[in-house]
């Protein structure tokens, strides 16, 4: 427990996919202020994690994701929600690298049957009160399978959760399977603590500005842990800032729904 308590939100963080600069020969014109929506999503909830009271004071919306199984997590899910927060299930997934016990309980592994996969994720949504979607906890291996996720997302389709890849895998087959179940997915863009210094969240707060002056939405991923009172000292210092030039949202509105 100690090893996973200093590995969660540190392990199994990947840059997801971003869209490369517009080329010079077609420039994109800036996007009114009303179309321009972030919604941001801070993960690791559920376990007493540093930033936590801090992360939930910031004056913006934005979703919380909570871990199952853990010390906090039901007090963190019902403050969230008390605050207005959306309230999402953080559901922790095999990794290609790492150790096992940097996952938590609970976790989903591509080793199991439908079954036990079936039985672990309707545990977990039952653990994390007020939930209405799902993201990955690491899962860069469980999301690449299409067998594991075709039962993950049947049983939040049942539920009526959306799910957010959080792109821990650049070949994730998390967005064709929802689309196929007719499950609303959702993809991050951006890890904005990827490295846990103000240096590095301060330039991932100035990507999500550059990114923001030619697209209409983007989906970013903070944490509370080891480096979550940084990440909350930073949203607290440029929200004034950010909300001048985009909307802060929740998730779940960016969330494609299917017709299924």
């Amino acid at each position: 427990m100690v090893l996973f308590l200093l590995a969660l939100g540190m392990q199994g963080i990947s840059k997801p996919i971003m869209a490369g600069p517009a080329s010079s020969e077609q420039p994109q014109l800036e996007l009114p202020l009303q179309q321009k929506k972030v919604a941001l999503v801070i993960d690791d909830f559920g376990n007493n994690m540093k930033g936590t009271e801090k992360m939930l004071s910031l004056p913006i919306t934005f979703t919380v994701a909570v871990m199952p199984f853990l010390q906090t997590t039901k007090q963190d899910a019902e403050m969230a929600h008390k605050l207005g927060h959306d309230v999402i299930v953080h559901m922790p997934m095999e990794p290609k690298n790492g150790n096992p016990s940097w996952l938590g309980p609970g976790a989903i592994t591509t080793r199991m049957s439908d079954e036990e996969i079936r039985t672990r994720v309707e545990a977990a949504i039952n653990e994390v009160p007020h939930a209405i979607g799902m993201n990955n906890h690491m899962g860069s291996k469980v999301t690449g399978d299409e067998r594991v996720m075709r039962v993950v997302l049947q049983v939040c389709k049942e539920r009526g959760l959306f799910f957010l890849d959080s792109h821990t895998n650049y070949r994730t087959v998390a967005p064709k399977v929802a689309r196929e179940l007719g499950v609303p997915i959702a993809e991050n863009q951006m890890f904005l603590d990827d490295e846990y210094t103000v240096k590095h969240i301060s330039g991932q707060v100035r990507k999500i500005q550059q990114y923001m002056q030619t697209h209409e939405q983007c989906i970013v991923i903070g944490h509370v842990g080891v480096g979550g009172p940084k990440t909350a000292s930073v949203l607290s210092e440029t929200i004034p800032q950010l909300k001048a030039s985009m909307t802060f949202v929740r998730v779940a509105e960016l969330a494609h729904k299917t017709d299924k």
